[in-house]
């Protein structure tokens, strides 16, 4: 299995910008679609956002379409979110995680063979 890593959150003011990054190690990158999952306190974890393994379809969760993009560096092994127009109930843990299944990425979190340990994400009103 990849071996994932995510950075970058932290505590942003709503309507501010955050990037998160997810470095991967252990198997090659380019093998995996990406998709990045959010889970808020006492809800259960929800997909955000999927990118496939060369980075030339993405898909999204319909609240964050046109405020998120998800893009990704085979040659770094590392998947960004980029988050705009926060809001607060946007506050979560963001995770990404690694698909090896050919064709479009899932949006089930069941279909992602590797995850990483999470970033916490707080957006203030």
């Amino acid at each position: 299995q990849v071996q994932l890593v995510e950075s970058g959150g932290g505590l942003v003011q709503a309507g501010g910008s955050l990037r998160l990054s997810c470095a991967a190690s252990g198997r090659t990158f380019s093998n995996y679609a990406m998709g990045w999952f959010r889970q808020a306190p006492g809800k259960e974890r929800e997909f955000v956002a999927a990118i496939t393994r060369g980075g030339s379809f993405t898909r999204y969760a319909d609240s964050v379409k046109d405020r998120f993009t998800i893009s990704r560096d085979n040659a770094k092994n590392t998947v960004y979110l980029q988050m705009n127009s926060l809001k607060p109930e946007e506050t979560a843990v963001y995770y990404c995680a690694a698909d090896s299944r050919y064709g479009i990425p899932s949006i089930k979190e069941n279909e992602y063979n590797s995850w990483g340990q999470g970033t916490q994400v707080t957006v203030s009103s």
